[in-house]
């Protein structure tokens, strides 16, 4: 049996490599899954707008089954990893097991929820704007939710392969699916002309075999060994994990409640203004804010990348009381973090029309193209400070400070996110939307600045 003491010995730079280019490419490639068939639906004549505005409608709803799957992979995640440092063995492998049969419960209740009210969760997010976008959303949704059980054990068991000293293979995995859905999108869509239906099918058979690896990998664990007595569910097993796992739910779970705040608010103040209130353009602000948040998405991937591919170093050293390692891995990230949000912010300012062009613009109007030029300069102005607060949220996250990091999520994300997506464009209209990512990230970084500042104060 292998053993994770390198974890507290090798170099942390060396460290934060290993672990954080696989989980960021992962999720990258998790990422792509949506970008991927809003890029071919978008390209695709006969879906055009229309498509690209569905496919944000649904957007959000994926990100509630991916909600759940991050709060039990990376709460086991992050308790497996305490665990080890602690040499505590058998919490890890029941962790583990009570992972995996909540994820499969978790997942067949969601998709049947999907299913019977499809109609209602559809028209909660803004599927209404028009009828063609109605339409679209209700065939890729029926779909994605079939696939939802396999995405969700996908996803789930992410950071579970991670946290068992596999990083690669969780990569591996990742993009094993990835590659399927970007092989077979366009065949369906533009050779076999399945539109929504063939965006959403390659979406769930390249869910399928990430799902099928997974299981591969549980039957060959490298760390942490399975038995049949870990699969049953033991109640301080569950707490201690989901608990550590609470701050990942609710950073996507608001998310979620932030989408759906910015949707409905575009179908409202869209419906007002003098070129969206027309029907032919009604499905325009939807679809552009959903591509900006697809940009948005890679970012955030590369940041939560990084930050969640250390949770296995910070836990364990952590655990062994290792803090001075802990910091010093803090600091390296925050300046990674930061890099990575000036690169984007320059991309976003600077070229905003090669950003739009991948997205099918040459098909569109004039209209279009405005709207998306100034929703990127605008929306995603302050993208520094939100890669700093997220790395922040799931740093405090990996440390055990489960309370801090939850309220700092809570209050980005809805006191915030959702607070200022449905009072600003009460005094600046459409436009309001747009004003209301750049205002709640200044106003979390300042909280986020100060938890910071603690946090070393903590560690020294």
């Amino acid at each position: 049996m292998e053993n994770n003491t390198f974890l507290a010995d090798e170099a942390v730079g060396k460290l934060m490599r290993r672990y954080a280019i696989p989980c960021i490419i992962s999720l990258l490639v998790g990422a792509l899954y949506n970008i991927v068939d809003q890029i071919f639906i978008a390209n695709a004549s006969y879906l055009g707008s229309y498509g690209n505005a569905a496919n944000t409608v649904v957007f959000p709803l994926t990100v509630i089954a991916l909600a759940i799957a991050v709060m039990i992979g990376d709460g086991c995640c992050a308790f497996v990893s305490l665990s080890l440092g602690k040499n505590k063995m058998k919490d890890a492998s029941e962790s583990m097991g009570n992972a995996v049969v909540l994820t499969i419960i978790s997942s067949l209740i969601l998709c049947g929820i999907y299913l019977i009210f499809d109609d209602i969760i559809i028209a909660m997010f803004g599927g209404t704007v028009n009828a063609e976008t109605f339409d679209n959303s209700k065939e890729y949704f029926f779909y994605i939710s079939l696939g939802i059980p396999f995405y969700m054990f996908g996803q789930a068991m992410n950071p579970v392969i991670r946290s068992d000293g596999s990083p690669k293979f969780a990569m591996i995995s990742t993009l094993a699916g990835a590659a399927v859905n970007i092989v077979l999108d366009p065949v369906f869509i533009f050779v076999f002309k399945w539109g929504m239906m063939g965006a959403a099918v390659a979406t769930v058979l390249g869910q399928a075999v990430t799902a099928v690896l997974a299981v591969c990998y549980l039957l060959n664990t490298k760390v942490v060994k399975l038995s049949k007595e870990d699969f049953i569910f033991k109640g301080d097993i569950l707490v201690n994990m989901l608990t550590l796992g609470i701050c990942s739910f609710l950073s996507q779970i608001s998310l979620v409640a932030a989408m759906a705040a910015i949707n409905n608010m575009i179908r409202k103040y869209g419906a007002m203004d003098a070129v969206f209130g027309q029907e032919q353009y009604a499905q325009i602000p939807m679809a552009v804010v959903g591509i900006v948040m697809k940009f948005f998405q890679i970012v955030i991937s590369i940041v939560v990348g990084m930050a969640a591919g250390c949770i296995p170093i910070v836990g364990y050293n952590m655990g062994a009381g290792k803090k001075e390692r802990v910091k010093g891995l803090f600091t390296r990230l925050l300046a990674a973090e930061a890099c990575v949000g000036f690169v984007a912010l320059i991309i976003v300012e600077l070229l905003p029309m090669q950003l739009i062009g991948i997205f099918g613009a040459a098909n569109e109007s004039l209209y279009y193209t405005q709207f998306a030029v100034k929703a990127f300069r605008v929306y995603l102005c302050m993208v520094v400070f939100a890669c700093i607060n997220k790395s922040a949220f799931i740093f405090l996250q990996a440390m055990g400070k489960a309370a801090a990091s939850t309220m700092l999520s809570m209050v980005r994300e809805i006191a915030f996110g959702v607070g200022f997506a449905i009072l600003l464009p009460v005094f600046f209209g459409l436009d309001g939307v747009l004003y209301s990512m750049p205002v709640s990230d200044i106003l979390t970084f300042i909280i986020s600045a100060c938890i910071i500042t603690l946090t070393y104060r903590e560690l020294m």
